[in-house]
């Protein structure tokens, strides 16, 4: 039986396809890497925005016009939250919401998958150069405007053990960087009793583990202190963090149910930086919120200026059924969120410019990940600058972290130059 996977959406979405991807290897399906041939065909959907969830329902038609002779398995949170609609949808045959999507092999071949019959993660194989890790899933905060708390239900997190062990195995077959993920990552090992959980896993997988590179997905800036920051004094942490501002006021944060200030979050900037001064701080907008006023948006454009973010990723405020944030008033009229989306859009480039140029004529370690339809080799530093080689090379630099000189940006990439191959 062929099996097609794919991911919308967040990383731990990808955690999950890759780890799905294994356990149907281990029940004797052939995992294959484009959807044509597939007798069936998972899709990993996502429903954070009304643009998300549109994406998702997209995406199945055209698996289904691509891949007429397949089944359809629709897995995570667009199924969970609109079953009925994806059932409809053709070549659809299972709709399979969270909370059953550790079951989805079962349910899709009738095989019980074993951890013994996993097949070992390696590089590439899935998909993924670098290893996405999920150890932690759903939330207990209460941010109006979210639906994943409802899709994702409580907080839960993998042991301590196993998830340094999940990294360990990564190590052994090969991987030169993990990526840990999570619906609130910072929250992890609160349901467990730890204290200091997420830091006590990252100095764990630091001391335990030989791993080149660790990475951090996104961490509400609530569950950073001094504990979780001081580790990035070891070169191994990548130097980024991705911080969800979401608003640059105290009155809209207060409205969207945000557990902190501009002030305390200028503060939790302004160490980070003490700590990794080159730190890509990166953050996520949510503009035109309910309430939000021109004078509002206008004052939180000034405080993501002032914070310097490496890159932003903007959205429109987008209505969820089921969301605190649609009994709010002041709703705020379409055209205006997507000017402002814009207007914020154009700020996000101007930082991204500026944080790459500080950068220009050093000698950075580039993951090399893949080849682009120029022939050029295309990778990530530790800071998360998008890197090409300037000509195409012809040793194989796949997985493989070589010493890059960069030479010159175009837009949100930049041309560097091998020093060193492999």
């Amino acid at each position: 039986m062929k099996i097609y996977l794919e991911s919308l959406g967040c990383r731990l979405n990808a955690a999950e396809i890759e780890s799905l991807a294994r356990q149907f290897a281990g029940v004797g399906c052939e995992v294959i890497m484009q959807p044509e041939t597939a007798d069936i065909i998972i899709l990993n959907t996502c429903a954070v925005t009304a643009q998300a969830s549109r994406k998702s329902r997209h995406r199945l038609r055209t698996l289904a016009r691509r891949s007429p002779q397949a089944k359809l398995a629709v897995i995570g949170c667009w199924g969970t939250e609109l079953p009925h609609v994806a059932a409809q949808l053709p070549s659809v045959h299972w709709v399979i919401p969270n909370v059953d999507k550790f079951r989805a092999v079962e349910i899709v071949t009738g095989c019980v998958p074993s951890d013994k019959k996993q097949v070992a993660w390696e590089p590439g194989r899935w998909g993924h150069t670098r290893a996405f890790v999920g150890v932690q899933d759903g939330c207990d905060h209460h941010c109006t405007y979210c639906i994943t708390r409802v899709l994702r239900g409580r907080g839960r997190s993998l042991p301590l053990v196993q998830a340094v062990e999940a990294v360990q195995e990564r190590v052994a077959r090969g991987a030169q960087e993990v990526v840990l993920t999570g619906v609130s990552l910072g929250a992890y090992g609160q349901d467990l009793g730890l204290e200091n959980g997420l830091a006590q896993l990252v100095a764990a997988i630091l001391q335990d583990t030989e791993l080149p590179r660790l990475r951090l997905s996104s961490v509400e800036p609530w569950d950073v202190d001094e504990n979780l920051l001081s580790l990035w004094e070891n070169p191994r942490l990548c130097r980024q963090l991705h911080l969800p501002l979401q608003a640059g006021t105290d009155l809209v944060l207060r409205r969207m149910g945000r557990r902190i200030t501009t002030a305390e979050f200028a503060h939790l900037v302004d160490f980070a930086r003490e700590v990794s001064p080159a730190i890509a701080l990166t953050t996520d907008l949510i503009v035109g919120f309910p309430g939000e006023t021109a004078d509002d948006f206008t004052a939180s454009m000034v405080f993501v200026e002032r914070m310097a973010f490496a890159r932003l990723h903007v959205f429109p405020y987008s209505e969820r059924e089921g969301t605190a944030a649609l009994r709010l008033p002041g709703a705020v009229s379409p055209i205006v969120r997507k000017e402002r989306a814009a207007r914020m859009r154009d700020l996000g480039e101007r930082l991204s410019r500026l944080y790459h140029t500080r950068f220009m004529g050093q000698v950075l370690p580039v993951l090399w990940e893949r080849r682009d339809r120029a022939g050029r080799w295309r990778g990530l530093t530790d800071n998360y600058l998008d890197i090409a080689t300037k000509t195409p090379v012809i040793a194989d630099l796949y997985n493989h972290i070589t010493p890059t000189r960069l030479l010159s940006q175009e837009r949100s990439l930049i041309y560097g130059e091998v020093v060193t191959s492999p």
